[in-house]
């Protein structure tokens, strides 16, 4: 299974914020950090600001912060949202141009998959944010901050 890259991103985000000490970085600044395009940043900046797990404030002495959900959340409910209820393969032809299945009525396989899906899930499921930023990971987070000057 291959996560999209706004829930890879999304991740990343929330590990970056969770190691934040004293400063509020702005969406640029952690774009910057994170070497992605600032306008696919924003818009997963502003679905974890829906889901409570990060702060985002506006002008001067603004800038982002983890809040306690984001800190406690589990990495399983983050990819499971960012992710959505899709299938792992089209077997319906939901996708446009792509044909429904014509094993679909008495195929296995889809089932099978279904239950990967979920042991995947809910192997993530007890891990938090907070738990994949220790050692050694908080210290290469904070090591990859380019700073405002560097934006």
């Amino acid at each position: 299974m291959r996560l999209l890259r706004s829930t890879d991103l999304a991740l990343r985000v929330l590990m970056r914020l969770a190691v934040v000490t004293d400063a509020t970085p702005t969406t640029r600044q952690v774009a910057a950090d994170l070497d992605v395009p600032y306008t696919h940043a924003a818009k997963v900046v502003a679905e974890l600001q829906r889901l409570g797990l990060v702060d985002a404030r506006r002008g001067r002495g603004g800038g982002l912060a983890l809040t306690e959900r984001g800190r406690t959340a589990s990495v399983g409910a983050v990819v499971r949202t960012f992710e959505g209820d899709g299938d792992v393969v089209d077997c319906e032809g939901a996708t446009q141009g792509t044909p429904a299945c014509p094993l679909r009525s008495g195929c296995r396989l889809r089932g099978a998959l279904r239950g990967a899906q979920e042991a995947f899930f809910a192997a993530l499921d007890p891990v938090t944010i907070s738990e994949i930023v220790a050692e050694p990971t908080g210290p290469l987070l904070l090591g990859i901050a380019k700073g405002p000057e560097s934006v």
